[in-house]
């Protein structure tokens, strides 16, 4: 090749990749207003698209490959946000991907004419939402409540949905309100906040991207009057974990205010552990105290249940890497449990788990087949479940690992589990996954009936989402789904070799 044409050739692709910039930046101001005046959520293949940047949206449709095996063309995308801002839609969740393709399949000339088809039911319907606003209470503003809040503050959108309306802690000083903006300005492991926080300590309140948290000091879940604030049959988010029964958690339902409860961490007794994609459907009007499990339930509990449903699974051991919590000592001190008192950042520390019979709860079939123990180790965040299996039918490598993969893009439990078959990936990569778990395809080992499994997870910020998932739940505000994801609909990547696919971006 000569120097003039590599000269044209380098400069032939910065042309297309600026144009693709260009693109990007004109739907930005769409997806924004669809978002804020509308309620309506744009996502590609189950990637948001809210609050993205250029470079994000670009990624986006590059993950579309993963499905179509191309790239999603923003030359496409672009008119169907031009043409969905005219349309006076009411709230929905819209999947441009899938609106795309079956656009395309649908030999319809007019693209209008064919969205006002699919979209029949919220079109001129601006302004129509039947989901209710329902308050939000953080009690306890740790790693979980922090992330929580900072999921919330994304999701406000027109203000439907969730709306965080409050904090409840324990007051640590003079300066605890500025204290409390800053841990959730900045972050060690997730970064810094995105957008702007202030702070009125006239009033305690923290205001961030418009959304104004009060914070309330308080000892007590009980004698709290959340109406003086005007707050109302708030949905209490207990980070705390400091009561896990009935009997305990039930002292929130006492104060003014409060109609329902939700714990982020394994509920005991009779309690509804609930893994949302699994069985959420569980949750009722008359359920006022519900637990959203532990991150490690939520991050295997997916992907056990779909091996279930395919090979049967006879018995099975589950090893949790987990990183380090607060639970444990920076140095060798004096603690209740047995190994934790140790050095959480100079040990692996053993210790156990009861993530693998919890997974029974949300999972009744099965109950007894699982055992369970974790090893703690010096990382901040990011954990990994080994799963070692026994199946009642025999698998290859590239088979179950095409089924995972088709199960992380194509199914109902999508938004649970990912996929990913890259040779260079470690712990790090995966903060800020939006996914309960993440199987590792390369690491996979099949021999027959024997199955090892490796599957990441963000153990603070994917269990998060899984949390919020569930709130909405609770609250009734999930918006409707188009188009809707049809189960029993072949995948578009069925009999691909997992080993020959590339991995999905880890959005």
């Amino acid at each position: 090749m000569t120097l003039n044409h590599a000269s044209t050739n380098s400069d032939a692709a910065l042309d297309t990749w600026i144009q693709r910039e260009t693109l990007a930046e004109t739907m930005i101001p769409l997806i924004g207003r669809l978002y804020r005046e509308n309620n309506v959520i744009t996502s590609i293949h189950g990637r948001s698209l809210i609050n993205q940047s250029v470079i994000d949206l670009l990624k986006a449709h590059r993950f579309a490959r993963q499905i179509d095996d191309v790239e999603l063309p923003l030359a496409e995308t672009l008119p169907l946000l031009e043409t969905l801002v005219t349309l006076q839609l009411g709230a929905a969740s819209l999947d441009l991907a899938r609106l795309n393709a079956g656009f395309k399949a649908s030999g319809q000339p007019s693209l209008e004419v064919f969205l006002r088809t699919e979209l029949a039911d919220i079109v001129n319907r601006y302004g129509a939402d039947e989901r209710t606003s329902t308050d939000v209470v953080l009690y306890g503003f740790g790693r979980i409540g922090r992330l929580l809040a900072r999921i919330l503050i994304e999701h406000s959108g027109g203000g439907h949905g969730l709306r965080l309306r409050a904090i409840v802690v324990r007051k640590g000083g003079d300066a605890d309100l500025t204290k409390r903006a800053s841990l959730l300005r900045r972050d060690s492991v997730h970064g810094p906040f995105t957008g702007t926080i202030t702070v009125d300590e006239e009033r305690n309140i923290i205001q961030a991207n418009g959304t104004a948290i009060q914070v309330i000091y308080s000892d007590s879940p009980s004698t709290i009057d959340y109406t003086s604030y005007g707050i109302h049959n708030a949905l209490v988010v207990d980070n705390t974990g400091r009561w896990r029964d009935e009997q305990g958690l039930s002292q929130h339902l006492q104060s003014k205010g409060v109609a329902r409860v939700l714990l982020t961490a394994p509920g005991k007794g009779a309690l509804k552990n609930i893994v949302h994609g699994i069985n959420h459907a569980a949750i009722t009007d008359d359920d006022t105290i519900v637990t959203a499990a532990s991150c490690t339930t939520n991050a295997i509990t997916p992907v056990l249940k779909v091996l279930n449903d395919r090979y049967g699974i006879v018995h099975g051991h589950v090893e949790t890497v987990h990183s380090f919590t607060n639970d444990q000592n920076l140095t060798d001190n004096f603690h209740k449990g047995d190994r934790r008192g140790r050095s959480a950042a100079l040990n692996m520390v053993l210790t156990e788990t009861g993530a693998a019979k919890a997974v029974a709860k949300a999972l009744p079939e099965l109950e007894g087949k699982l055992t369970g123990n974790s090893i703690r180790v010096p990382t901040p965040n990011v954990s990994m479940a080994i799963l070692n299996l026994t199946l009642e039918n025999g698998t290859t490598k590239d088979e179950v690992n095409t089924y995972l993969r088709d199960m992380s893009l194509n199914s109902e439990l999508r938004k649970q589990i990912d996929y990913i078959d890259s040779p260079e990936v470690v712990s790090s990569d995966f903060v800020g996954s939006r996914r309960a778990g993440i199987v590792d395809g390369l690491a996979t080992i099949s021999t027959d009936k024997n199955l090892v499994l490796y599957v990441w997870y963000d153990n603070e910020f994917g269990y998060s989402c899984q949390v919020v998932r569930v709130m909405e739940e609770m609250a009734g505000v999930h918006p409707r789904q188009f188009p809707a994801l049809d189960e029993a609909a072949p995948s578009e990547t069925a009999g691909v070799p997992a080993a020959a696919q590339a991995a999905p971006a880890l959005a």
